[in-house]
């Protein structure tokens, strides 16, 4: 398989220089609001999302019976400005920001993607992941079908665009009773926004109002607020959703199976200020802590996050165990884009660029250092090392989920196997002694689930115990670059 040179171009905050957790696909937005300046509402919605994926951004816009697009590598603030806006005049906006699960970081691959159907032209944004797209994707190229890109998203777009039918709802409906994985989908279609997801729901969606007549889709409700927006519902589990000039209409496009919601929506890739399912996502990650404290007490003298997403977790323990909370590392928020492939040196220095320790608030301390999760590993080893060279007597680690053993296939970028899961490789001791910590203690499975306040039964949580809701081809060995072209070599 072709990769491409490591970390050539890629984001610091996306490489081994200090990820602390795992990466969600993409974020969603679309407008349909005639008489609004639907690029501007939708570049709000985007960096709304940003958290979501940095790698590359896009928006379509229908308007005067055109179709116009723009796209590129980088955040949003980057790909877009006010003349690039301004050039994308109309009444309907559908917006995407990715990270990569499903062929590399290209021009090519950003989305949204387009294409002509017997319908018109239209544009289709994605978040998750298909598990059979190489197959599809074969399929359609035995039919004499070509393609440009190396993503799941291009082939959902041809499944569309040679469908055959008579509407972008018909056509949508015929490509989701082929596919399989996790997709919340994103179209704009003359005269229509429309809304899709999976039968099974992995990824958030949600429908916002405003005004009485102009219409939202988001992956999250975070970014319904930023413009204004009033949240309606979510897409339900195998719904289509259709925004038009004659309001909302539905159709249930396949049978829902169980609900399977990435349960990592509330312990980590969500924005705190998110809901799903109704709940607060904020409150979940408040609980967890709380039921993290409960579940692992240790004698300290301070609880610190691991910043950013962390802090409510650590919040929470604190108030329960009734150490004090307070803060032991800064993080540098503008680490972003960087074209310099690093080498060693400059990879150990990778988490003391993004981190570092307050050495007044740690010298002497026994501290409780309350983390998200723990994926590869690469990044807690050297933040303990720093809470050590700053002078902390003790380091406690406490991790808000349960240990992640089993890859996923649905649209996070863990699914070239195990071999890539500290958890998968070490036991919990093992894994205490290979970061350096004084003592390691995970989040019981059944309190991550209390912490929530939903049936088990509403998630999907296969990195943990390897239950996949959606079965995965045993023949195809799902990665990010399935789809990419093989080198000559």
């Amino acid at each position: 398989m072709h990769r491409s040179p490591a970390c050539v171009g890629c984001l610091w905050t996306s490489c081994t220089l200090g990820t602390p957790s795992w990466r969600d696909a993409c974020g969603v937005f679309g407008v349909y609001a005639p008489g609004e300046q639907v690029a501007n509402l939708t570049y709000f919605g985007l960096y709304a999302l940003q958290h979501r994926g940095q790698e590359g951004a896009g928006m379509a816009v229908w308007g005067n019976e055109t179709l116009r697009r723009h796209r590129g590598l980088g955040l949003a603030a980057q790909v877009f400005n006010e003349q690039v806006l301004e050039e994308l005049q109309g009444d309907i906006a559908l917006g995407h920001v990715r990270y990569s699960t499903m062929g590399s970081n290209t021009l090519a691959n950003t989305q949204p993607m387009v294409g002509e159907g017997r319908f018109g032209p239209f544009a289709l944004a994605h978040n998750g992941n298909l598990v059979n797209a190489a197959a599809l994707r074969a399929d359609l190229e035995t039919r004499g079908v070509t393609f440009a890109a190396t993503s799941d998203t291009e082939v959902i777009t041809k499944l569309v665009e040679t469908s055959g039918a008579e509407s972008v709802e018909d056509a949508l409906q015929a490509a989701m009773r082929r596919m399989r994985g996790a997709y919340s989908l994103g179209v704009v279609a003359p005269g229509k926004l429309v809304a899709a997801r999976d039968p099974n729901g992995v990824r958030p969606l949600c429908i916002g109002q405003i005004n009485g007549d102009k219409w939202v889709i988001a992956s999250e409700t975070c970014a319904l607020h930023v413009i204004g927006a009033d949240f309606v519902r979510e897409v339900q589990p195998g719904e289509i959703v259709t925004l038009s000039a004659q309001g909302i209409s539905s159709r249930q496009a396949m049978d829902p199976g169980r609900k399977s919601c990435c349960v990592f929506e509330f312990i980590y890739f969500a924005r705190p200020d998110s809901h799903i399912y109704g709940k607060s996502v904020y409150m979940a990650r408040l609980r967890m802590g709380h039921l993290l404290a409960q579940q692992a007490p240790v004698d300290a003298d301070l609880v610190i996050p691991v910043p950013e997403s962390a802090l409510p977790h650590a919040m929470g323990y604190a108030q329960v165990s009734k150490i004090p909370y307070g803060e032991g590392l800064i993080k540098n928020r503008y680490i972003f884009r960087t074209f310099i492939a690093p080498d060693q040196r400059l990879r150990d220095l990778g988490v003391k660029m993004k981190l570092t320790p307050l050495k007044e608030n740690l010298a002497g301390r026994r501290l409780v250092v309350v983390d998200d999760s723990i994926v590869r590993g690469t990044t807690t080893k050297p933040e303990v090392a720093l809470l050590r060279e700053a002078g902390a007597r003790e380091i406690h680690l406490r991790i808000s989920s349960p240990p992640i053993r089993y890859p996923c296939f649905y649209g996070i970028d863990t699914s070239a196997g195990r071999k890539e899961l500290i958890a998968a490789r070490m036991s919990v001791p093992e894994i205490r002694e290979y970061v350096d910590a004084d003592s390691l203690e995970y989040l019981e499975l059944k309190n991550l689930i209390k912490a929530v306040g939903l049936p088990k039964t509403n998630f999907c949580t296969a990195c943990f115990d390897r239950h996949y809701p959606i079965p995965v081809p045993k023949e195809v060995k799902v990665t990010k670059f399935d789809l990419e072209t093989p080198s000559p070599d």
